[in-house]
């Protein structure tokens, strides 16, 4: 049945490419020969839904084709009668980027929407416009303020990588070599709460279930994923967000609570693959937090300023696995790691909103090896030189105590808190808790790392975007890529839009571990690459 979906989709891409190439940009002269209805559009406009007595099938496909068509190659006109979105310059700096042909508009920070910038139906998606004109659920959606809109993303790869499944690791989100996958299917159900208003009380949600290669990443422990530890399938489901908002306008400049699963705060990148700059993610990103499943608040102290303080049951693992269990050689938690911990930000941004540096301290607690007890501190810079050139920079330090040395085989060894639940050699996981490789005869150490990244940003035009990512990374006791060892890699990519829903993706990298064999399983200090994927926004 997947496999049968994943056929469908493909032949679908191809269909949308090849008819919506006949519709041209703005300023060529194609549309001249076009039938009368206007703008040159693929299909004429459906007829109205009263003159079908309520059979909205017709009227959906039209309304979905058309949507297509019309911002083939352009940008749909703004709407002047379109409420404000965003506060006056005097309470939030400007938007420094415009999307496409940014991942982004706003300088991302976690666990919150943009206090002062963000509406409720404020996402113009295909999805969203058919059902609304071609469905009868589609109104009192609108009405409600909840959306429905997603993405496809299917990529693939090439590489020096020759032996055997994941010989890309710690490549991320291509992890296997010479291989077509479908990255992730994403569907958002959420309602925005209006931050732009100061008046009165406001709510939202959001749920994101996904389906993809891209689920090994994201996967809690006890949310589904007895796929990835127990079953390592290739493709899998996950909902990395399934939260609630409320916005309270009347402290300070906005207050947001938001409580459930979500992605933690720090990182410029993002597992959600429109969020990001390139179609692979980096070795610092990829081995770190991905999500949180708690209470987090977000404060807007002025223009300039805001507050994050949260706190949640730990990183990639649920609350209730903090329950004791009973099994040979063990009594305790299911999850050491699954405990409460807190989390803190500060955002800093300038008046002109060129400038942003965003400051964390995620997950912190006693820091006791678990899945995935991962104390973070570190944050994010960016700097915007002009509308065609800005940076972006990470660094971070993380770690982990009392993590069992992997050549300890004394006394004591069956008391490891995770092996006897777990089991080894953890193949297939992206992230697992491994043990570490300890300059100790002791039984467990202090693993740590780092990881310092930068983004380039050249801007061409509307829908063309040229990156540099730049990175080095040390897993300084191999306990987050199973090596101890340095990485240092570089990667391009290009990122060209068809329009606002079409994103194509190309790219190159090379990667070096010049302490050990760290790439294709063990046997290679290099890695060349060569991939790319396609963003289908529906």
């Amino acid at each position: 049945m997947i496999r049968s979906l994943q056929n469908l989709a493909t032949l679908c891409l191809l269909a949308f490419t090849v008819l919506g190439s006949t519709s041209s940009r703005a300023d060529e002269p194609a549309c001249a020969t076009a039938p009368a209805w206007t703008p040159c559009q693929l299909f004429p406009p459906a007829p109205s839904i009263a003159d079908h007595s309520g059979n909205h099938d017709h009227e959906f496909f039209w309304i979905l084709f058309n949507a297509y068509a019309d911002e083939w190659n352009r940008m749909p006109p703004a709407d002047p009668h379109a409420p404000p979105t965003r506060r006056p310059e005097a309470e939030v700096p400007p938007v420094p980027m415009t999307s496409p042909p940014m991942p982004f508009t706003d300088w991302p920070i976690g666990a919150t929407q943009v206090i002062g910038g963000a509406t409720p139906n404020s996402v113009d998606s295909p999805l969203m416009e058919a059902l609304i004109g071609g469905t009868p659920i589609g109104k009192p959606l609108e009405d409600a303020h909840v959306q429905i809109y997603g993405w496809i993303d299917a990529g693939g790869n090439v590489s020096s990588a020759t032996h055997g499944f994941g010989g890309n690791a710690p490549v991320a989100d291509s992890f296997t070599q010479n291989t077509v996958q479908l990255d992730q299917v994403v569907v958002y159900i959420e309602r925005v709460p209006d931050t732009v208003q100061k008046t009165g009380v406001d709510w939202g949600f959001r749920f994101a279930p996904m389906y993809g290669e891209n689920y090994r990443y994201t996967t809690a422990l006890g949310f589904f994923s007895n796929q990835l530890v127990n079953q390592n399938r290739f493709n899998g489901f996950d909902m990395p967000m399934a939260y609630g908002e409320v916005f309270v306008p009347l402290v300070a400049d906005g207050l947001l609570l938001r409580f459930g699963r979500y992605i933690t705060l720090p990182d410029i990148e993002a597992q959600l693959a429109p969020n990001d700059y390139l179609y692979t993610r980096s070795i610092t990103y990829s081995v770190d937090n991905y999500s949180t499943t708690g209470v987090n608040g977000s404060l807007k102290i002025n223009r300039n300023w805001l507050l994050q303080a949260g706190i949640g049951g730990g990183t990639e693992t649920l609350p209730w696995n903090a329950r004791s269990i009973s099994i040979p050689g063990y009594n305790g938690p299911r999850d050491p790691g699954a405990q409460a911990s807190l989390s803190g930000c500060v955002q800093y941004q300038t008046d002109s909103g060129d400038d942003a540096a965003y400051l964390c301290v995620d997950d912190l607690n006693n820091a006791r090896w678990g899945y995935n007890n991962l104390n973070w501190y570190g944050g994010t810079y960016y700097h915007q030189f002009n509308e065609h050139v800005h940076v972006a920079f990470e660094g971070y330090y993380m770690f982990q105590r009392d993590v069992w040395n992997k050549a300890y085989k004394g006394p004591g060894y069956v008391n490891n808190p995770i092996d006897p639940y777990f089991g080894t050699p953890w193949y297939g996981m992206a992230n697992p808790p491994r043990q570490a490789i300890c300059n100790t005869v002791l039984p467990t150490c202090t693993a740590n790392e780092y990881g310092l990244l930068a983004f380039w940003n050249y801007r061409i035009g509307t829908f063309d975007n040229l990156t540099l990512r730049t990175e080095f990374y040390d897993d300084m006791k191999g306990q987050r890529t199973g090596y101890a060892t340095r990485y240092v890699d570089i990667a391009a990519g290009w990122q060209h839009w068809i329009g606002p829903q079409v994103e194509i993706r190309p790219e190159i990298g090379y990667y070096r571990s010049p302490d050990v064999a760290a790439f294709d399983n063990g046997t290679a200090r290099r890695l060349w690459f060569f991939g790319g994927d396609i963003i289908w926004h529906f």
